[in-house]
């Protein structure tokens, strides 16, 4: 009996060792250029696996067919103003589109082929940095704060109307908090919980869907202007990855990079003075159990293979957001530019 209970359990094992994938390690990228024009663009996001929809600089706004590469762009005005759009989002029936300082302005997909202003918010502090959606009917919008707050909007109907939540429901912050609107990713969302990385030390959290709020402590050390984390990513609802620096000092790479394995309720600091520098956003790559991360800004393209705790310089070539189509496919956006990038 003792025998066979030893051959079971072996057996068992090179089961086990048989039928765990192995994930290859990411070492080189291929860059081929989409689209070119005179503008910045911050924000890109899917619309279906054959459809990439971005927005800009100089009201500039458009799709990408990811078959043909054919690309479809506009212009919107709002009276004589070209607006600035750094963020981006979608349900699985809309486009949504949101500009930056006053008057900060959110467009959705019209019914007559235009798109339609559905929030408008004007005031010497008002500055959008950011949305997105938790599900068709739910989604949030966030920018700098006043008052010791952030400022969030929230939609309950698919966006057709945004309500913004009022100071008092929210954490209370110190000095003048924002988030940094480099590459539509200081927030994101999983489940019902939605985490917002300001442009101070903390982070603030939503276990409802935007019901209640609290602040969460991260370790990191701001001492200057510009520094903090630009970026956040979640791989499920306990794995996360935050990034950034100080874009006016490109090469610091003291307390810019920070992790949580239980759902963003601690942070670590992680690959503390070690490349890379300031970077503007990071994402997971699907399919790779929370192992594989790339981030990009205009220093190049990093990449890790260990969770974030090591990374390497891949290219040189610069871009401001990313955003993966699959495992092996990204598309990524940054001045004058779209690309499509290959990982091996």
């Amino acid at each position: 009996m003792k025998l066979l209970t030893s051959l079971m359990l072996i057996g068992l094992l090179l089961v086990g060792c048989k039928t765990k994938k192995e994930v290859k390690p990411i070492s080189t990228v291929t860059i081929e250029e989409v689209y070119t024009d005179s503008i910045n663009i911050r924000a890109i996001t899917f619309l279906d696996t054959n459809t990439l929809a971005f927005a800009g600089t100089h009201g500039t706004f458009g799709t990408v067919d990811l078959p043909s590469k054919k690309i479809r762009s506009n212009v919107q005005k709002f009276d004589s103003i070209y607006p600035e759009f750094r963020a981006v989002a979608n349900t699985s029936t809309d486009f949504f589109m949101l500009s930056v300082a006053s008057p900060a302005l959110i467009y959705k997909t019209g019914g007559n082929g235009k798109m339609e202003l559905v929030y408008k918010e004007e005031g010497e502090d008002v500055f959008y940095d950011a949305m997105l959606f938790w599900n068709d009917d739910e989604g949030l919008a966030i920018g700098d704060g006043s008052n010791g707050c952030l400022a969030i909007v929230i939609t309950r109907n698919g966006g057709n109307t945004w309500s913004k939540i009022d100071c008092s429901e929210l954490p209370k912050l110190q000095g003048d908090v924002g988030a940094y609107a480099a590459s539509n990713t200081n927030i994101e969302v999983k489940g019902d919980k939605a985490w917002i990385m300001t442009s101070k030390e903390e982070i603030v959290v939503t276990n409802d869907k935007g019901k209640t709020w609290e602040k969460i402590r991260t370790p990191i050390e701001i001492k200057e202007q510009y520094q903090g984390i630009y970026s956040i990513d979640f791989y499920d609802e306990n794995n996360g990855y935050g990034i950034g620096g100080d874009f006016s000092k490109p090469t610091l790479n003291k307390s810019n990079k920070i992790q949580t394995k239980d759902g963003g309720q601690t942070w670590q600091l992680v690959a503390d003075n070690a490349e890379p520098g300031y970077k503007s956003c990071v994402q997971y790559v699907p399919n790779s159990d929370a192992d594989k991360l790339v981030t990009v800004g205009f220093t190049g393209i990093s990449v890790s293979n260990n969770g974030g705790l090591g990374w390497s310089t891949i290219s040189d070539e610069g871009f401001y957001t990313i955003r993966f189509l699959n495992d092996s496919i990204a598309y990524a956006a940054g001045k004058n530019r779209i690309a499509k990038l290959t990982f091996h």
